[in-house]
């Protein structure tokens, strides 16, 4: 039986030992009482990112690192500036800074600041691998953004970045309620292995090499997390203010998770992923109303990749203590740019076409026919609220009921837009067929003969679709 978060504890009131009586002080092992003492942390990356936004377009007018509307895929008629990643990326290292420079406001949950209750873990700050990560996410969307990298290297700084996390055991548990039960058969329910080497190596190696399945299968999903959320939020930035509103609506879901697993005393990372949560819904709200339709600045890949990579990090997180159905929950509120980019490599591959093929498909697409860009934005905006409250309901358990009704509604969206996708495709061979041929200029040469009655060889190419 998946396992659910317990009834959050009222701790005793603390006893006066003068008097006898019980002291009436502030409890503030509840969620509203942590998020009260780490609001700063919101406040300073909204504001950074809300002023530093406007200075970040005047650098790239000034520079011309702006998107020129050549695609008519794409919905802007007139030049609009790029590096808004970079203000968002300011916005959530400044309010992180905060938590370092401000620990006993920001930073340590209230267990530490009263004797009501003490925390069972030591409370870290915000992994500087995560940090690190952010960086390189960053800067590689920034280069690709001014220089246009291959996508190869843009992947290596991917790789690079989840490596990081996988170094500070960031996400390295998350399979563990899943292969411990199978460990379990075999009578080693850690998956832990000392492997006996032929000889006496040096540099510490000696003579066994310690092997952890759970981590190196931790090391993988982290691997496909990062590539696959950097890549899912780069594809759903299609539209003003879309991105970044979605990330802003699953940033608050899991900053409702993150506190109430602090309130319970979850693990170590319990003040750490408060921080998270608070900076990226600090950033996203300060660079919205930049980036709602009209939009004056783009994220561009640096700010689309970053954003995926921030979320896929908090979710991962929340397997920090085995718990894997808390991940699967915050892959539930993180749902609409999944389901997109699961859609986009279906029907790419119903079409023919390359993964890496750009189309104009896409969720928002489909729904800017019918309702206009705002009105696209905002019905995606409602459908992201939906996976989110899911996703909070999965955290405090009934599995069953949420999993079934998020599949169905997952379902409903994928085959609708699958259906969209073969009518467009079957319109489109149609009208290729019956496409009027041209007549030969005068003086062009005769055009070859058919080939005579024979066996069919097979074609050098497919078909066009």
């Amino acid at each position: 039986m998946v396992e659910s978060l317990s009834p959050i504890p009222t701790p005793a009131p603390p006893l006066d030992l003068a008097t006898g009586a019980l002291e009436q002080v502030a409890q503030p092992s509840t969620p509203l009482g942590i998020l009260h003492g780490m609001i700063g942390v919101l406040f300073v990356s909204f504001l950074t990112t809300l002023l530093v936004t406007p200075l970040m377009r005047r650098l790239a007018v000034s520079n011309g690192i702006i998107d020129v509307p050549s695609d008519p895929r794409k919905v802007h008629k007139i030049p609009v500036a790029y590096l808004g990643g970079v203000a968002v990326w300011l916005g959530v290292m400044l309010g992180i800074g905060f938590s370092y420079l401000a620990p006993d406001i920001s930073l340590k949950l209230p267990f530490d600041m009263f004797e009501t209750q003490q925390s069972r873990y030591d409370q870290v700050q915000v992994p500087s691998s995560i940090l690190i990560g952010m960086f390189i996410i960053m800067f590689t969307g920034m280069i690709d953004d001014v220089w246009h990298l291959s996508p190869r290297l843009k992947i290596g700084g991917q790789l690079i970045a989840a490596a990081a996390l996988a170094m500070q055991d960031v996400g390295t548990k998350v399979a563990a309620a899943i292969l411990q039960p199978i460990g379990g058969l075999f009578g080693n329910s850690t998956l832990t292995y000392q492997i006996p080497l032929p000889m006496e190596f040096p540099f510490g190696i000696g003579t066994e090499v310690h092997l952890d399945l759970i981590y190196w299968a931790g090391v993988v999903i982290i691997a496909l997390f990062v590539l696959g959320a950097c890549n899912a939020s780069n594809l759903i930035d299609g539209l003003d203010g879309l991105c970044s509103g979605v990330t802003a609506i699953a940033a608050a879901a899991l900053l409702v998770v993150a506190l109430v697993l602090a309130s319970v005393d979850d693990g170590r990372l319990d003040s750490a992923r408060v921080v998270l949560a608070l900076a990226l819904l600090g950033a996203t709200l300060g660079f919205l109303p930049h980036n709602l339709n009209p939009a004056t600045i783009f994220l561009g890949d640096a700010g689309s990749l970053l954003l995926g990579y921030l979320t896929i990090t908090i979710v991962l997180s929340l397997g920090d203590t085995g718990r894997t159905q808390l991940v699967v929950a915050g892959l539930i509120i993180y749902a609409i740019p999944i389901i997109d980019t699961t859609l986009a490599m279906v029907r790419r591959k119903l079409a023919g076409r390359s993964m890496s093929d750009a189309d104009d498909q896409h969720l928002h697409h489909m729904l800017k026919g019918a309702l206009g860009v705002k009105g696209a934005v905002f019905a995606l905006y409602g459908i992201a609220t939906v996976f989110a409250a899911l996703g909070i309901w999965l955290t405090f358990g009934r599995v069953r009921v949420v999993m079934t009704v998020a599949f169905i509604v997952g379902a409903y969206v994928g085959v609708i837009a699958i259906k969209v996708a073969r009518r467009q495709l079957a319109e489109e061979t149609a009208a290729q067929r019956s496409a009027p041929v041209a007549p030969a200029a005068p003086g062009s040469p005769e055009p070859p003969a058919p080939p005579a009655p024979g066996p069919k060889r097979p074609e050098s190419s497919p078909e066009p679709t």
